[in-house]
């Protein structure tokens, strides 16, 4: 039966944790958190430490919204790579180094609540499409571009699994299979991380860029919005790079959206924030040049609405309507 009890969401990253706690009930606004919290992952601590730290920032969130965790109904987890959502399990995360990692299981163990894991950018995609830049279409897909890429779909209005329930890997997909292994993917030549190594590569090569002046000469200080502000200034190197992976982000969008036929792209990540326009139109502009056939040009590509909050409304509003469906 429908609960109007809150509901908290988790989007869990390589690097960064956020968690937040959504208002329960069909008519409340999803977007309203009524707490937070963030920490580091620390993956390099292990599996161990990276639960204790998420049950930890659970507790911090809720006391940030004046509830206890008993006042909540459930949680929802959006982490990176390949999930089961059925059992809860995380069947590969390479930025966590966890394979087959019973994460529903072992969270419940810690909170003792119900909680519901899907993948981090469906979880997003599912966020978008219910509460921000998806809402009033029913066939879309969500590439998120950060320290990697993801993806995921929504048909028929449902998020899309496939029979192996892994599907929206588009990150994965090879983009350049002629390259040297290591190179092919569309994560290897769209991320924001390898937009960083190409124009550190470049630089070293003798090629002017004013990016290590705005990064303090510091590689490692390279983030979105450094290269959202070398673009913007009109740093010809970056922009070379930027519109390179972004158009070969955009052909392989294209090929999506020509083989289902999709209405919208919804592009997010930490590089599409930082970015904005200046990113999503280039994508755009890719995508409309390839699609087939010439109708498919009035496909809609455009920037995340909930930013940052995307993934945690969207692993929250998962965990609520799983939760609606078994009670």
């Amino acid at each position: 039966m429908p609960s109007d009890k809150p509901i908290v969401g988790i989007d869990l990253g390589g690097t960064n944790m956020q968690i937040g706690v959504v208002p329960g009930g069909a008519g409340a606004d999803k977007t309203k958190l009524l707490g937070r919290s963030r920490s580091k992952t620390k993956a390099d601590q292990g599996l161990e430490a990276v639960l204790d730290r998420i049950a930890q920032t659970t507790h911090d969130a809720c006391e940030d919204g004046g509830l206890r965790l008993e006042d909540v109904r459930g949680v929802g987890i959006g982490a990176p790579g390949a999930i089961n959502p059925i059992t809860g399990t995380v069947l590969q995360a390479p930025n966590l180094q966890w394979t087959n990692t019973p994460l529903a299981k072992m969270l419940e163990d810690r909170l003792k609540v119900p909680v519901i894991v899907d993948n981090d950018v469906n979880s997003a995609a599912w966020g978008e499409y219910k509460a921000g830049a998806g809402r009033g279409c029913t066939e879309m897909i969500a590439a998120w571009i950060g320290t990697g890429i993801g993806g995921g779909l929504v048909l028929r209005g449902e998020l899309y699994y496939g029979h192996f329930m892994t599907a929206g890997e588009l990150g994965h997909m090879q983009v350049l299979p002629s390259n040297p292994p290591g190179n092919r993917s569309v994560e290897h030549n769209c991320s924001r991380t390898a937009i960083v190594e190409d124009i550190s590569r470049m630089v070293r090569s003798n090629h002017d860029s004013m990016i290590y002046q705005l990064a303090g000469d510091n590689a490692d200080r390279i983030k979105s919005k450094v290269v959202a502000k070398a673009y913007a200034d009109g740093d010809a190197l970056t922009r070379t790079v930027v519109d390179h992976a972004a158009d070969l982000l955009g052909a392989q969008l294209a090929g999506i959206v020509t083989l289902l036929a999709l209405q919208r792209i919804v592009i997010g990540g930490g590089l599409a924030e930082a970015m904005g326009e200046d990113i999503v139109g280039a994508v755009r502009r890719s995508v409309r040049a390839r699609v087939f056939p010439e109708k498919l040009r009035e496909v809609e590509v455009v920037c995340s609405e909930l930013l940052d909050d995307a993934g945690l409304i969207g692993a929250a509003l998962l965990a609520e309507q799983r939760l609606d469906a078994t009670d």
